[in-house]
């Protein structure tokens, strides 16, 4: 499996960046690089995530990573991450 980031993916991680550093800089570096990082193991495990109904036939997924969503599809041999964001933002 590959793993691919779509550019709203990549500007989530931006946006989630710009709005932790002024808080704790350090703390926003750790929590996107986590982020960041988090996509590796569905290269594995690509099914871990919780399957959503709303998006088929395409094989929309989503994992929890702490108190963060990510939303991903599987396409043939490729992961692709759609989205990312707090699970406190209005969305």
């Amino acid at each position: 499996m590959k793993l691919q980031w779509t550019e709203k993916g990549l500007s989530d991680l931006v946006r989630l960046y710009e709005f932790l550093a002024p808080i704790d800089p350090r703390a926003a570096t750790r929590t996107v690089r986590s982020l960041a990082n988090a996509p590796g193991r569905l290269v594995t495990y690509p099914r871990i995530g919780e399957k959503l109904a709303q998006y088929e036939p395409r094989e929309v997924r989503r994992l929890l990573i702490g108190h963060y969503e990510m939303r991903y599809e599987i396409q043939d041999d490729t992961i692709i991450v759609l989205r990312l964001w707090h699970t406190r933002e209005d969305r």
